[in-house]
């Protein structure tokens, strides 16, 4: 689905991106029909790249890319990624299939653990088989329940390895080993960004995929009461997916990304309890706003140094959080419920 704020999106990322990387690139993007994913297919085709998207459609929809379906540069096949093989020579490889959201992912979490493992196994050795460089979208969550604020790349976390949200952050956290043995034995040309909360239009509403912003969009936008967990007083960054998708491409780009670990989201902290007020302010809705307990291990904290990215490909942030907000909103209001 494309729509005037997603066109428009989609050209500001492009104007933020310098050169022709990718025109003429053969692009495997896993994860293609999800969130972040589709919006990569977006920019990619309209770049000039060929790509192919593998996607199970666990999460992702095919909304997302329907509108991509009669673009001969586009290839669909759905397939589970700890299984898809390809034949044809590719240059780049954007993995970005996973589990993202907490209720989803600690309702499944043997296929999050085996996406995160298996997947990037069998991504890693057909990015060796045709030298092709190899971005895989970590996250936030390994630095687990951070103690250093605003959060390097340097800090090792504080994650319960058994815990409810185990099962993505040490899938994650495997992942990343597992691809720095890539990159140190066989010289695999891979960079790993760990994505800060991300938001905008494409982000999942609906039962256990719904994240703390479009749940309570929804909620609002359909005067349900706001469901904040705990005081509301735990922080997130939250980066407007230009931001994130141009932070992606530029990495992807960069020569200097090789075998590098960086941060990508915006560093203006907000409390889950003001995202709450903000976005009954701005829908003007009668919801109430109802407390619920805090689930366990849920991090206090969120807000990257992004120091790293910033020198490697001369990125920023450059969509503030009320600008993003309201364009989110205005985009989830296009929708029928």
């Amino acid at each position: 689905m494309i729509d005037n704020i997603v066109f428009e999106d989609i050209e500001t990322i492009k104007s933020n991106l310098k050169g022709d990387f990718f025109a003429g690139k053969k692009v495997l993007v896993t994860g293609g029909a999800g969130f972040i994913g589709s919006w990569l297919c977006d920019v990619l085709l309209s770049l000039g790249s060929e790509v192919i998207v593998v996607d199970d459609f666990s999460t992702g929809r095919t909304r997302n890319i329907e509108h991509l379906m009669q673009n001969p540069k586009f290839k669909l096949v759905k397939s589970d990624v700890c299984k898809f093989q390809e034949k044809e020579k590719l240059d780049l490889i954007l993995h970005m299939a996973g589990h993202a959201s907490p209720d989803e992912y600690m309702a499944h979490p043997i296929e999050t653990l085996q996406t995160s493992a298996d997947g990037t196994r069998n991504m890693a050795e057909l990015a060796r088989k045709n030298d092709a460089t190899l971005l895989f979208a970590s996250t936030s969550e390994v630095y687990g329940d951070a103690e250093i604020v605003p959060t390097p790349e340097t800090y090792w976390g504080k994650v319960n390895p058994i815990g409810p949200r185990s099962c993505y952050d040490e899938g994650k956290r495997f992942a990343e080993a597992l691809l720095m043995a890539y990159c140190k034995q066989c010289g695999l040309n891979v960079r790993v960004p760990r994505i800060f909360n991300s938001y905008g239009p494409r982000l999942r509403e609906d039962g256990l995929y719904g994240r703390a912003m479009s749940r309570f969009i929804l909620q609002a936008l359909t005067n349900q009461p706001i469901t904040v967990y705990g005081d509301g007083k735990q922080t997130r960054s939250f980066c407007y997916i230009t931001d994130t998708v141009t932070g992606l491409m530029l990495l992807t780009a960069s020569s200097k990304a090789k075998g590098e670990v960086v941060n990508i989201g915006n560093t203006q902290e907000v409390s889950v309890l003001e995202l709450a007020k903000k976005i009954k302010k701005i829908t003007k809705c009668k919801s109430e706003i109802e407390f619920h307990p805090l689930p366990k291990d849920d991090p206090k904290r969120r807000r990257p140094d992004t120091t790293k990215l910033e020198k490697i490909a001369l990125w920023k942030p450059s969509v503030n959080f009320e600008k993003g907000l309201k364009r989110t909103i205005v985009w989830f209001s296009g929708k029928k419920y």
